[in-house]
């Protein structure tokens, strides 16, 4: 599984490029000002490379390791558990920064807890600096998505997420969204002394173990 979080969206009647099919014509600012929108959408994605399908979590809130973890959560529990029922652990490629960076304790201590709730190990490979272009979520489903977006007026997250699920491609690209209302507030911290027990659920590859490791739910002995 791919997964990254897609740039912010404006929510309200503001400009966006682009063009669309409409029965009438849409009254909106002619620009695009933070001020004048009426929220902000937070798309995060989770693309299976293999099945060639996208799961978009719509988030209201704000761009957070937990939010991260609860939209893979949201994904494998609707979608990807189905497709692979006898699975034992789960390969997750994600950048190296965000709300998934790979120095971030919280990031560490949500995918531990994550892990918990799938029953599932989680092996994560960060990539590098500079070189998340190479992360095929970004151009097999984000571009994608932002085509189907182009000249639509998102006023609500309803109709983000409908428009979305219209994205289709010619290779067989299939995207499924949800909208996760839930609020995550910034500037948390890890718990104390999980610095100290970290290392009983972490183990990190010999190879740039900085980058790649592995998350078990139960520990390691």
């Amino acid at each position: 599984m791919c997964i990254d979080t897609k740039k912010k969206e404006l929510l309200g009647p503001l400009h966006r490029r682009g063009q669309c099919y409409s029965t009438a014509p849409q009254r909106v600012h002619d620009h695009d000002y933070r001020h004048l929108a009426s929220g902000v959408l937070v798309p995060h994605g989770v693309y299976d490379v293999v099945a060639n399908h996208g799961f978009i979590t719509l988030g209201t809130s704000h761009d957070t390791s937990a939010f991260a973890c609860d939209a893979l959560f949201l994904a494998w529990t609707l979608l990807f558990c189905f497709c692979y029922p006898t699975a034992t652990e789960i390969l997750v490629l994600c950048d190296g920064g965000g709300s998934n960076a790979a120095r971030s304790l919280r990031f560490k201590e949500d995918l531990i807890a994550l892990a918990q709730r799938l029953g599932l190990r989680l092996r994560i490979a960060h990539y590098p600096p500079y070189t998340s272009k190479w992360n095929p979520i970004e151009h097999r489903l984000f571009s994608q998505v932002e085509r189907t977006w182009s000249g639509v007026i998102l006023d609500s997250p309803e109709t983000a997420r409908w428009t979305v699920e219209r994205t289709t491609t010619d290779t067989g690209l299939r995207v499924t969204a949800r909208i996760l209302d839930k609020f995550y507030a910034l500037g948390r911290k890890c718990s104390d002394g999980f610095r100290e027990i970290k290392d009983q659920f972490i183990r990190h590859d010999p190879s740039l173990g900085q980058w790649n490791y592995v998350v078990d739910p139960n520990g390691f002995s």
